[in-house]
């Protein structure tokens, strides 16, 4: 249901809702999640996609950069885009791209000059940002600008701005607030990608600090009317106070790290009115598998495997173990109840020796057996066993005869 008609239906006032269209990005396609395999279920999300646009009778649909997981693709990445293109291509759902930094502008805008034919819009370089598509509704005519992403070191030359992110984003939105007041455009929407100041980012997102100060203030993109934007993978709208401008991401359709497993996946279904006004409903896109993390001895976590863990069975899992001693076979174990465990971490419960009290006592100590000693339960938290004493004695007995040798 769109923002207009719950409105209607609470009885709330009711604003003309002219444009709609679908915000996505950092589909990531060809890239793996650890041991999975992944493009299977991004191109159900890409069939998911085509379908949610012609449900919600969708204008266009923004998708804001990272298309690839790589600079160059897999053939069978290419294969996954080439189909959900043409399909778009083939219900008349105007679809618009921009390069990420995960993406090779080069590779991604080719055949773009035949692509824009048949509504599909890819923007990859300097030269096309200040290049609109232009859609129609009831109110007039809304610009869909695309920013791909920019190597300030690459880019502002030609842009003739200094190396920050900062920079070059400024000088690509005022070239397209210059064309848009040249064509009479009183409702915009940008498409970006680019770290925004505030963002929430993940541990499965590339760094783009490479070549000056990595993020962007928001009041870059202050008068567009909706900033959609790409590369962190966490839904998220960024605030921009006292402007009438909505920054969002929509984030990834699917989880690409365990630090996402938090995360309600969705695309950005967006409702712009005649006022220019921006309103966001997230729809949660199809999830093939939940992400979960357990932590706690190994022993402990398999008898809960029947309980409160149940639920870990059709779920990816990883698992931090606590054990003090690293158990034998730990993933085999722990497959035979979740046979999706594909992480596996270790972090010993172990109390460490205080470094002070430590030292103070190596102040005495001379027997190098007993300072080996030492240092291995200052690591471990526990004292060596018999066979390790007498290895470490062994050794150090070997290492003296040698050095008698000399």
């Amino acid at each position: 249901i769109g923002q207009r008609a719950r409105r209607a239906l609470s009885g709330g006032p009711v604003s003309l809702i002219a444009m709609r269209f679908l915000h996505t990005s950092d589909w990531h396609l060809g890239r793996r999640l650890l041991s999975v395999d992944l493009l299977a279920h991004q191109d159900d999300f890409l069939q998911w996609l085509l379908g949610l646009a012609q449900d919600v009778e969708a204008q266009a649909v923004v998708v804001s950069g990272d298309v690839y997981d790589r600079a160059v693709p897999s053939a069978e990445a290419v294969t996954a885009l080439d189909r959900a293109v043409a399909a778009f291509a083939a219900s008349n759902v105007p679809l618009l791209m921009i390069s990420g930094n995960h993406d090779s502008p080069v590779r991604l805008r080719y055949g773009s000059a035949l692509f824009a034919h048949a509504g599909v819009h890819v923007r990859a370089d300097v030269g096309g940002i200040d290049v609109p598509v232009i859609i129609r509704d009831d109110a007039g005519e809304v610009g869909f600008y695309g920013i791909p992403y920019l190597e300030p070191d690459a880019v502002r030359e030609e842009l003739g701005t200094g190396r920050s992110h900062e920079e070059v984003l400024q000088a690509a939105v005022d070239r397209i607030r210059a064309d848009a007041s040249a064509r009479g455009l009183d409702r915009t929407v940008v498409a970006a990608h680019a770290f925004i100041t505030g963002g929430e980012i993940t541990d499965s997102e590339r760094d783009i600090s490479v070549g000056g100060v990595g993020d962007a203030p928001a009041g870059v993109f202050d008068g567009v009317s909706y900033v959609a934007l790409g590369h962190l993978h966490r839904p998220q709208t960024v605030r921009l106070p006292n402007s009438s401008t909505m920054l969002a991401y929509s984030g990834s359709p699917l989880g690409f790290s365990f630090s996402e497993r938090d995360h309600t996946k969705s695309v950005a279904l967006v409702e712009l009115d005649a006022g220019g006004a921006a309103h966001v409903e997230r729809i949660p896109t199809p999830v093939p598998r939940p992400l979960r993390q357990v932590q706690g001895r190994l022993g402990e976590l398999i008898a809960r495997a029947d309980s409160d863990l149940a639920d870990l069975t059709d779920a990816w899992v990883k698992v931090v173990l606590t054990d003090p001693d690293r158990p034998e076979s730990p993933m085999e174990r722990l497959r035979q109840v979740w046979p999706h465990t594909i992480a596996l971490d270790f972090a010993p419960e172990v109390e460490l020796v205080s470094s002070d009290d430590d030292m103070e006592v190596l102040k005495h100590v001379t027997d190098p057996v007993e300072i080996t000693a030492r240092f291995v339960e200052y690591v471990t938290g526990s004292a060596p066993d018999t066979p390790t004493e007498e290895l470490v004695r062994d050794v150090v007995e070997e290492l003296s005869r040698r050095g008698r040798e000399l």
